[in-house]
């Protein structure tokens, strides 16, 4: 399936720079508000109250919350004489980060009934892909562009265009949309079925927030402690820092001593810290060796191997080691704040927490058991015989949301696969039509009636029939009894046949002046060719070699050259100057 067109214009057609593609895992949302009694000035005003209104949200919904790359922003653009909020989050392998983001603007577009919110990804109308199973026909991805909007917690589609304008066969428009949207706002189609189930997955929002993070204690050194107690969203770029290092971001840690670390293993303290679930899987699932700089360490403080959480503090430390001696990172707002609270430390402005302080922070450690994979129950999920125990919890496999996740998947899957099967039967029947209707007139009893006549003609060739006719055309004698219509009138004819009964004849005329013809310049001669003939030999007679009739030279000529074949048939093959032949047919019939 083709695509929807980009928009980009080659130079001779007014090139206006290189289209813009989304990255991946990114997405990206627009908020505009339309409303035809306000002038530019008021909406521009209107809009800051929305950015107001979202930063507000988030302090109440997001408290402590952790983003997996970047959070949540609006910021105000104009472009063309149009202001708008505008804004774009990378959620990185946290796809719950992206459904938290349409949840925020969802939740908004109902504090501002006259704002319209268009959110997509890297896979376009991403809502769409959601519901794709409740879609009509004609909402596919080639006209699917801005025709997606988010206005007072309702998911509203621009309808397909009735009459045929090729302005927008692939898709609208930004400016069509908003203009489409302005005037004629009561032709927008509100589907629950679509909106059902592309906000499936918002349906527990926002208790569904704190439940994608996850809480562990770990072993850490004491002044990263105070680093993860300032702010504990720094803790996403240092597993990230980790799970994507190469041998290049690994060097400050092969260095034979910790004096030059920003955070040593040294002074080690045990603290609860916040993940999201993404992260702390991918943090648990690394296979880290210990870095040459702890190496030494750990051999004078073996004690150290036995402390709760010492294998993810190392590599929660090491993370943050490699975030902040990477250059590339140095203008990443983390780094810069952490930078600065390293040098509040340093100059003696803010002290380390001292036991009794890290002892009053909360102690916090979440069970593990969603990492768990049991493949038993995972099959019964797959089959739906999953049954919870007596706690109302399933249990060996994930969690309550990844099994209804689960679930929906494997439905939806089914329901494609049957519909697919569907489509493609239905497509053999209706070539096996076509190919009926291609052989087949519409149901026309005259043409069938005509296949059934040419089809009985082509069973009723008869074979030898035709080859006695080109042997008497040949000068050759026809095999059988049955004579040849070239040589009389004794073969009967029908009434059809009666009717071209002097084209017939005409056509005999003519086989009998080309036959004399071949036989005058020795072209069906039957013996090979003898120079010096003796008085006593026999030659074969020409058409005008005597001043007798010309009937009887022509019928003695035939008769002659049946005998000579009839002699040497059982003698050998037939001696015919074929190129000859062909010159003299050639010249007869442009004649």
């Amino acid at each position: 399936m083709v695509g929807p067109s980009n928009g980009f214009k080659w130079f001779g057609e007014g090139f206006d720079g290189f289209p813009k593609i989304l990255p991946d895992d990114c997405v990206q949302y627009t908020l505009y508000i339309i409303d035809a009694d306000l002038s530019h000035l008021e909406v521009r005003a209107q809009l800051r109250k929305v950015q107001a209104a979202a930063t507000t949200l988030c302090k109440d919904l997001l408290k402590d919350f952790i983003w997996q790359r970047e959070g949540f922003c609006l910021e105000l653009k104009q472009q063309d004489g149009l202001s708008f909020l505008h804004g774009r989050t990378n959620f990185g392998d946290s796809i719950e980060d992206e459904w938290l983001v349409v949840y925020l603007l969802r939740e908004l577009s109902k504090q501002f009934p006259q704002s319209w919110i268009r959110v997509v990804d890297s896979d376009g109308e991403f809502l769409l892909v959601e519901a794709a199973d409740a879609l009509p026909k004609w909402l596919n991805p080639e006209v699917a562009d801005n025709r997606v909007w988010i206005s007072n917690g309702r998911l509203l589609i621009i309808p397909k265009e009735r009459q045929k304008d090729n302005a927008h066969a692939g898709g609208f428009t930004v400016e069509d949309a908003l203009t489409f949207i302005q005037k004629r706002r009561t032709d927008l189609l509100h589907l629950p079925a679509i909106e059902s189930e592309a906000y499936y997955r918002m349906r527990k929002y926002p208790a569904q927030i704190q439940d994608s993070l996850h809480q562990g204690l770990i072993t850490i050194p004491r002044k990263l402690a105070y680093v993860l107690h300032e702010k504990a969203a720094y803790i996403s770029p240092a597993v990230e820092a980790l799970y994507l290092r190469d041998p290049i971001a690994l060097r400050p840690l092969q260095t034979p001593g910790p004096s030059k670390l920003l955070f040593p293993p040294e002074d080690f303290v045990t603290v609860s810290t916040k993940f999201t679930k993404v992260g702390f899987a991918q943090l648990k699932g690394q296979d880290f060796e210990t870095p040459r700089a702890w190496t030494t360490f750990i051999g004078k403080a073996q004690s150290i191997l036995s402390q709760t959480g010492y294998q993810m503090g190392m590599k929660v430390t090491c993370g943050f080691e490699m975030l902040m001696s990477d250059p590339q990172n140095v203008d990443k707002k983390p780094v810069r704040e952490i930078n600065l609270l390293l040098e509040d430390l340093n100059a003696g402005e803010e002290n380390l927490p001292s036991d009794q302080d890290v002892s009053k922070w909360e102690s916090r450690n979440d069970d593990e058991s969603w990492l768990d994979v049991n493949f038993e129950e995972f099959e019964k999920e797959l089959s739906g015989k999953g049954d919870p125990n007596p706690n109302g919890k399933r249990g060996g496999f994930g969690d309550k949301t990844a099994q209804e996740n689960l679930r929906r998947m494997v439905s939806m899957f089914e329901k494609f696969r049957d519909q697919d099967d569907d489509e493609v039967q239905d497509a053999d029947y209706l070539d096996d039509m076509d190919n009926d209707n291609d052989s087949d007139s519409l149901d026309s009893p005259t043409s069938a009636q005509s296949e059934d006549e040419d089809d009985e003609k082509e069973l009723d060739f008869d074979e030898d029939r035709f080859t006695s006719m080109m042997r008497e055309m040949m000068g050759l004698p026809a095999t059988g009894t049955t004579e040849s219509p070239l040589n009389g009138d004794s073969v009967p004819m029908s009434s059809a046949e009666s009717d071209g009964c002097d084209e017939a004849k005409e056509i005999r005329k003519v086989m009998h002046e080309m036959e004399a013809e071949l036989l005058d310049v020795g072209a069906l001669s039957l013996a090979p060719p003898q120079h010096g003939k003796t008085s006593g030999e026999k030659s074969v007679p020409s058409l005008a070699a005597s001043n007798g009739d010309a009937a009887t030279s022509e019928s003695s000529s035939l008769e002659e050259a049946r005998q000579d074949q009839s002699s040497s048939d059982d003698d050998g093959e037939l001696d015919i100057d074929f190129e000859r032949a062909k010159e003299l047919l050639s010249q007869f019939t442009v004649t």
